[in-house]
């Protein structure tokens, strides 16, 4: 992955950050997106291992459309080319299932904005840089949630499996130049979910079939392997679940 160039949106996150590692250990210029954590992505950039051209972090706000359109201009006017997007910026909180009273509209319009909206318009801002390349790849970080309906509260899991829908209408529109596929974790082991209820996390284990969490950095080597692989894949939903829907 030595001549590419990543854009990975929520870089600074638990998951973000691994695979902002992982395609920079494979040789590839990483772009950390972020929206708010800019000491993060600041640090996680200069960290990474040197690669043909210099990593960065540069503020991705996913809400933004016309902020989104001049990072395009200038991922192009520094680098010439987009070759991966990740799409990994995501939000949600805690609500059970059945409170619906707590889920307010101003959260579910958060989780909209940031999880859908945002994925597309990233997409959208960047596409024509990404077309000049011939072979490029859009990843969505998705959700089992969006299969199992089983995850934060009931609009995050709604807001997944629209991001599934949308990577396979977005994969047959953008090919051949453009592949869109969708990895969709189980629950993984990031500080978000080592905050939560150790009883309902553990309960998680013992009803996943391999009986542990998925590693950000697992997470990313999907990632990884869809870049450098598994290059016939377009359209995909590709599980990193531990088999949990069907424990």
């Amino acid at each position: 992955m030595k001549s590419k160039v990543a854009l990975v949106t929520g870089g600074a996150g638990g998951i973000g950050s691994a695979i902002c590692e992982e395609i920079a250990a494979a040789g590839a210029t990483v772009l950390v997106g972020y929206m708010n954590s800019i000491e993060r992505a600041e640090s996680l950039a200069a960290q990474l291992p040197q690669a043909s051209l210099p990593h960065a972090a540069l503020h991705t706000p996913v809400t933004d459309s016309i902020a989104l359109s001049a990072l395009a201009a200038e991922v192009d006017r520094r680098y010439g080319r987009c070759d991966i997007l990740v799409n990994c910026a995501g939000t949600t909180r805690y609500v059970p299932h059945a409170q619906l009273n707590e889920l307010d509209d101003t959260l579910i319009d958060e989780i909209l904005a940031i999880n859908v909206r945002g994925s597309f318009a990233t997409v959208r801002a960047l596409h024509t840089l990404m077309r000049r390349t011939g072979d490029a790849l859009v990843v969505n970080i998705s959700s089992i949630a969006a299969v199992t309906a089983m995850g934060s509260n009931v609009m995050y899991c709604a807001s997944k499996a629209a991001i599934d829908n949308m990577t396979k209408s977005l994969a047959r529109a953008l090919a051949p130049e453009i592949r869109v596929v969708s990895v969709s974790p189980g629950l993984v082991e990031t500080e978000f979910v080592k905050k939560m209820d150790k009883a309902w996390r553990d309960e998680q284990v013992a009803r996943t079939p391999l009986k542990r969490l998925a590693s950000p950095q697992e997470i990313a080597r999907a990632v990884v392997a869809l870049a450098t692989n598994l290059v016939f894949v377009t359209g995909a939903i590709i599980p990193i679940d531990g088999g949990r829907p069907i424990g």
